[in-house]
């Protein structure tokens, strides 16, 4: 008798074809449009910033596993490759050099290889580096150059708030429907701040993070995730949904100190967020129900905090809360056993 046929194995039985390399792989293929666009709008320093966040993600992950782990070099598999493109798409496209080099060694070095490596981490390794990075070099992080088309791109260097921030810090005097319409207003010193309309936050003409900018180009990439099936619709459209719901809720009962729910979605880390963070495998629900549970938190916490929070954006600070409480929502909806 063959003894092939008597051998027995764990499942599953059918292999489906993808790998962690296709899925990774296919990450890197669906952030493409927003790294254009954001080439588009802030020039050479976009690619100097990710090649360099992507070779340092690249060695640490080696050296670390090479030295120091002494198990394999899983540097192959693409998950390196995008850990340091979702870090470089964090930060300002001015963000000094070796800033971006410890983000990275923070990234591979605490938030994944200190775990055990892909698989193991708990918290999202590119949000726990933005965040280190934010509260440690808070100046270089909130220095934000302006979003121009690259023919018009110089020299010179010309920084300016996001739209988050212009909500934030504007005088008490000015009524946010207001300043909405009217798109600007000018400060006792003469300074005027100038609000985006929504076909700019739509395209990307605006300050911010640079992989952040273009909602579109966002979204584009996430619907080729979807339609590849790397992703599901339930965190993406939960998180973004309850954010649109709970900032419209404040809106219509105050529109003269909140700002109206489009506006929350198509500015800061929203769509990057929720399409290309939260979604990450390893630090999310594996049930549906969990990764709306999931979605729906990130979704509640980002507005409480961007609303009343000490920061503009609240999108890393949410992600990263709700990575901590994955082990119960996974918990409490665990699926039940087939044939119980």
């Amino acid at each position: 008798m063959n003894e092939k046929l008597m051998q027995i194995s764990g499942s599953p039985h059918i292999h489906g074809g993808d790998s962690v390399k296709k899925i990774m792989w296919a990450v890197v293929i669906a952030l493409l449009p927003a790294f254009l666009v954001s080439v588009f709008y802030f020039g050479l320093p976009v690619i100097i910033l990710t090649v360099v966040s992507v070779a340092s993600c690249v060695v640490f992950e080696y050296l670390i596993q090479r030295f120091m782990l002494k198990k394999p070099c899983s540097i192959y598999d693409g998950s390196a490759v995008i850990t340091g493109l979702l870090l470089a798409f964090n930060v300002p496209a001015n963000l000094p050099i070796p800033l971006i080099i410890i983000g990275a060694l923070v990234a591979i070095g605490i938030a994944k290889m200190a775990f055990g490596g892909l698989g193991n981490n708990l918290f999202n390794p590119a949000i726990t580096a933005r965040i280190f990075l934010l509260v440690s070099f808070p100046v270089q992080m909130t220095t934000w150059p302006v979003a121009r088309p690259i023919w018009k791109l110089g020299a010179d260097v010309v920084t300016g708030p996001t739209p988050l921030g212009i909500l934030k810090e504007a005088p008490d005097n000015v009524a946010v429907d207001s300043l909405m319409q009217n798109g600007h207003y000018v400060t006792s010193d003469q300074v005027m701040h100038h609000i985006p309309d929504n076909i700019d936050m739509l395209l990307g003409q605006m300050g911010g993070s640079f992989g952040e900018v273009s909602a579109i180009a966002i979204l584009i990439g996430a619907i080729f995730l979807l339609i590849r099936k790397v992703i599901t619709w339930h965190i993406p459209v939960s998180f973004l949904l309850t954010a649109f719901i709970f900032g419209g809720i404040f809106w219509l009962v105050e529109p003269t100190q909140f700002a109206n729910p489009l506006f929350h979605l198509l500015t800061g880390g929203l769509m990057l967020g929720a399409c290309f963070m939260a979604t990450d495998m390893v630090t999310s629900p594996t049930s549906p129900r969990g990764m709306v549970v999931f979605g729906v938190g990130c979704g509640l916490l980002t507005i409480i905090i961007r609303l009343f929070g000490a920061y503009p954006e609240g999108v890393s600070f949410a992600i990263l809360i709700m990575n901590a409480l994955v082990p119960l929502i996974d918990k409490a909806f665990k699926p039940k056993a087939f044939g119980v």
